[in-house]
């Protein structure tokens, strides 16, 4: 596995003898705002006679943000031929072996996206492996349906997106353009509006709110003024979507600007699966219909007496109530998940590159 940096390549992986058995394996990656994971798993054999439950999961790793966006295309390469090359070399196994990549990443928006990728994970591995790159919704989507592409998913971590499929292979997506462009009700979305708040209130634009000595003790900051130098310092999504936790608190303990915060990040994300079914008309007609909605992120997973994920699903039931929520604990890269989304890339002939 090459890595570039600072003018040197790293093959570490290449220490590793060839498989003495010739097995095959597969890679698939996981990649977001805050982390990425890859895992090394053994293809099965063959998948007419069924997907293995559990698929041998031969090693894991775990890296940093590969949104190029939100990083760069430098550190977001550099991020993915660092956590293959790790469970490459965690696996004794080598790029020799590899039969399939299956990469599902935040930030892939648009084919030009895909095709960047893509060229680099070509210059990493021989031309015989094949190659899926997609939006990590459609893998999250995948995974919590087992393989169908029916229905719709909502993503709420560091940043959100909705994405959805008609059984007929139509999609649509809403959100997911990033916080400049305002992914609200996402982790950077509900931080950064109380990182404003705190500056409006030190200013007197604003009401005084709990957030203030919430945040600047969670920071060790002892002013306000001082959240100016922090958060340009470092800007990156997911260090201001570290804050998610404490404006939470601070809701839970009555802070009204808090709570504010949050129930207006609540309708966003409701809006944002309401305009998939909507576009999609996976409710029918007369909006009674049944379709699958599977949620995943952080931002939704909160356990906590003010849950956001229990009150998105309050706002959705409003119009829609024919939905099939499926279990939030999702992952691409376990049990049998990973082969599952491989096997719907496969069927994606007009928006994923196969070699």
């Amino acid at each position: 596995m090459r890595r570039h940096r600072n003018g040197e390549v790293l093959d570490s992986e290449n220490d590793n003898p060839p498989s003495s058995d010739g097995s095959d394996i597969i890679l698939g990656l996981d990649g977001g705002t805050t982390s990425t994971v890859c895992v090394c798993m053994a293809m099965p054999p063959s998948s007419r006679g069924g997907v293995p439950d559990p698929l041998p999961v031969l090693a894991r790793a775990v890296s940093g943000c590969s949104n190029h966006n939100s990083v760069g295309e430098t550190a977001a390469r550099e991020t993915l031929e660092q956590v293959m090359a790790e469970a490459l070399l965690k696996s004794g196994s080598n790029r020799s072996s590899v039969r399939a990549v299956c990469l599902a990443v935040s930030g892939v928006n648009h084919p030009t996206d895909q095709q960047r990728i893509l060229a680099w994970l070509k210059e990493m591995f021989p031309s015989h492996v094949k190659l899926f790159v997609q939006n990590d919704a459609v893998a999250a989507l995948a995974s919590g349906t087992l393989g169908k592409l029916h229905g719709c998913v909502l993503i709420a971590g560091t940043g959100t997106i909705a994405y959805g499929f008609t059984e007929d292979g139509r999609e649509a997506r809403a959100a997911g353009a990033g916080p400049v462009l305002g992914d609200w009700g996402s982790g950077y979305g509900i931080a950064a509006q109380a990182l404003t708040a705190v500056v409006r209130a030190y200013d007197g634009r604003g009401p005084q709110t709990m957030l203030t000595q919430s945040i600047l003790q969670s920071l060790r900051l002892f002013s306000a003024d001082e959240l100016i130098g922090w958060t340009y310092a470092d800007p990156s999504w997911a260090r201001i979507a570290a804050l998610v936790p404490v404006v939470v608190s601070c809701a839970e303990a009555g802070d009204q600007v808090a709570n504010k915060i949050l129930q207006d990040s609540v309708q966003e994300l409701a809006a944002s699966v309401k305009a998939v079914v909507q576009r999609l008309s996976l409710s029918g007609e007369d909006g009674k219909g049944c379709f699958p909605l599977v949620m995943v992120g952080g931002v939704l997973e909160a356990n906590k007496r003010w849950d956001v994920g229990k009150e998105v699903l309050n706002y959705v039931l409003k119009d829609y109530l024919g939905f099939i929520l499926l279990d939030q604990r999702w992952s691409l890269l376990l049990g049998p998940h990973c082969w599952h989304g491989i096997s719907t890339c496969e069927n994606l002939k007009n928006n994923v590159y196969r070699t």
